[in-house]
């Protein structure tokens, strides 16, 4: 598999989020990065989730709309990067997640 794809072929879109919002997208990298976008116009609400299998699961909130979408574009490439450095599927020694540990810090300091 390679590039973006629908998270579980768009099943998700239109459902209730993790922070409590509805879907309005929901991406997949290579079944290991997974990227989610929350609205509710009503509250002003858009949350962005991302995850790196076994490594990293981060939240963002923004107030506009606009802004979130372009976060959330600007994270695909380097939620690339990031998994590129790390071993797939999650650290498998103590050493190894320390080393992973300031490439994850390097991500959440960039898209805080």
């Amino acid at each position: 598999m390679t590039g973006w794809v629908s998270f579980d072929a768009g099943s998700t879109l239109g459902a209730m989020g993790s922070q409590g919002g509805t879907i309005a997208r929901d991406e997949d990298f290579a079944g290991q990065l997974r990227l989610t976008y929350e609205v509710d116009a009503s509250r002003s609400f858009h949350a962005i989730s991302c995850s790196v299998t076994g490594w990293l699961l981060h939240h963002r909130f923004f107030d506009q709309e606009a802004r979130a979408l372009a976060e959330f574009e600007a994270m695909k490439p380097a939620l690339e990067a990031l998994h590129a450095q790390l071993r797939e599927g999650g650290p498998a020694s103590t050493e190894e997640a320390r080393r992973g540990g300031p490439l994850l810090a390097t991500f959440l300091a960039r898209f805080s």
